[in-house]
């Protein structure tokens, strides 16, 4: 009995084994970015968008005919230009944000069956684990206070980590045996309060700092 179970449970084993297929491909994401700013005081808040670019590797290990884990690793642009009150200076001063970031996303992706020849629609929903790795702030590392002048390196004004929702749909259309390309639109919302800046070191109260981004996906799978 013990042999007739261990045999069904590695046959199983390798039915799912044979049946997981993982597809791998390259993708570019254009994108527009800008900063969910506010504040209890000092009137903080988002005044332009910015355009980024991003892409990586696209990594979709597929549990059934239409349904696939995907996931990946990206390096993209994020930011926006914010603008706040300074009371020492009584006056209003704005901030042009450049974030660096590194991303894995987290996401289920469903597959419709083909709406036309080898072309299938396709949905995403999920998240991404995010890591600020760079920053500048007007362009520059570093970015020097106009009412303290101290000095500060543009990357420390925020926090590394960010967690962030994302939902996207698009085409993916089949061009040889394993060669596939894909267009589509996703939306990126951070969730994290990334400020490491406006609290600690000029004592503004309750701001809120978040990321969003709109980005056109463009790939090829392999």
């Amino acid at each position: 009995m013990k042999k007739v179970l261990l045999s069904l449970l590695l046959s199983g084993a390798t039915l799912g084994v044979a049946s997981a297929q993982v597809e791998i491909g390259l993708k570019v994401s254009p994108s527009v970015t800008h900063l969910r700013a506010g504040s209890l005081e000092n009137g903080l808040q988002n005044e332009k968008s910015k355009l980024g670019i991003g892409g990586g590797i696209i990594v979709d290990y597929f549990f059934g005919e239409n349904y696939a884990f995907g996931t990946g690793l990206e390096l993209t642009g994020k930011g926006g230009t914010i603008s706040y009150f300074d009371p020492a200076l009584n006056r209003r001063e704005q901030q042009k944000i450049g974030l660096q970031y590194l991303q894995v996303p987290v996401t289920v992706k469903l597959f419709t069956n083909d709406i036309a020849t080898d072309t299938k629609l396709y949905f995403q929903l999920g998240g991404s684990l995010n890591a600020a790795i760079a920053g500048r702030i007007s362009g520059e590392k570093y970015y020097t206070d106009p009412a303290t002048q101290e000095k500060t390196k543009a990357a420390k004004h925020v926090i590394i980590p960010d967690v962030g929702l994302r939902a996207g749909f698009g085409v993916e259309r089949q061009l040889g045996k394993s060669t596939r390309v894909l267009v589509g639109l996703s939306y990126h919302r951070g969730l994290l309060n990334i400020d490491n800046y406006f609290e600690d070191e000029r004592d503004f109260k309750e701001v809120e700092l978040k990321n969003s981004e709109f980005a056109l996906d463009l790939g090829m799978k392999f």
